[in-house]
């Protein structure tokens, strides 16, 4: 009889009703944590706004703010490392897989070395 409702395979058992047991029972959670979430937010208004680090949303742009303004500080801090890498990606994909083949190489050999 034991048969009928498990499953028993070379990797181990299934039993369905195990499975709807452990699904109730996240559905439930979910329910509860869902239930304790916010009863104030309204719908059209500035809740509903997009958060872009502190900037107001552009006019005219469409939502979008250049990286430039949004992480400028960042930007300007590691200028002097950026001025030596951004040269180095010229966006061809075969000079990408001789950078990932070549450090992954270094990683062997310094792996094999330890």
């Amino acid at each position: 009889m034991n048969t009928v409702w498990t499953m028993t395979t070379g990797s181990g058992t299934w039993n369905p009703l195990l499975w709807l047991l452990a699904f109730a029972v996240a559905l439930i959670v979910s329910l509860f944590i869902r239930s304790k979430g916010r009863k104030d937010y309204k719908v059209d208004s500035g809740q509903d706004m997009p958060f872009i680090s502190g900037n107001d949303e552009p006019k005219n742009g469409g939502g979008h703010i250049p990286a430039s303004n949004m992480y400028w500080g960042f930007l300007e801090s590691m200028k002097g490392y950026y001025k030596r890498v951004v040269p180095l990606h010229t966006g061809v994909v075969t000079d990408y897989l001789i950078w990932f083949v070549g450090v992954m190489a270094l990683t062997l050999v310094i792996g094999l070395m330890a």
